[in-house]
């Protein structure tokens, strides 16, 4: 199936609202996404016109959303487009809906500090064991040669969830 997978960098636009539903939980936002482009009669940036999307997050990502996002952050989204379009009362209204695969705080904006969640499982996670500080000194007769190699130990490559 093919589907229309975007990214829209904006800022929230709503505080988050998130619901608990039999199918797991689930949070929506608005997202204020504006072009913005350089005037060069005037030479200042000049907004252009805002879209807005509603993005939806399910299970982890919208538990993880409710717990970091608020409104006014500048936020990148990345997820299935969904167009919707209904008639009431005469009139046709359309919506453009964002099914989140993906959200993050936009660092060129701000800084951000990232916590890990615990597992759905509950297990915790396996902590790799501690690697060996690499020698950065300078040898003592002024070279900058490194002593010579030894047989390094290889150790297991460390588990990312």
């Amino acid at each position: 199936m093919n589907e229309t997978m975007i990214c829209a960098v904006g800022n929230v636009a709503t505080q988050p609202v998130h619901r608990e539903t039999p199918a797991g939980p689930s949070a929506r936002f608005r997202l204020a996404v504006t072009a913005r482009y350089l005037d060069r009669e005037k030479n200042t940036w000049t907004d252009g016109h805002t879209n807005f999307f509603t993005v939806w997050a399910n299970r982890q990502l919208a538990a993880n959303v409710t717990a970091s996002v608020n409104l006014g952050d500048p936020v990148v989204v990345q997820g299935r487009l969904k167009v919707r379009t209904d008639v009431h009362e005469g009139q046709s209204r359309t919506w453009a809906d964002i099914d989140a695969v993906a959200i993050g705080h936009d660092l060129s904006r701000g800084t951000a500090a990232f916590r890990r969640t615990g597992r759905a499982d509950g297990a915790a996670a396996p902590v790799p064991p501690p690697r060996p500080e690499p020698n950065w000194e300078t040898q003592a007769d002024g070279s900058d040669q490194p002593e010579p190699v030894r047989e390094q130990q290889r150790s297991e490559p460390a588990l990312v969830t």
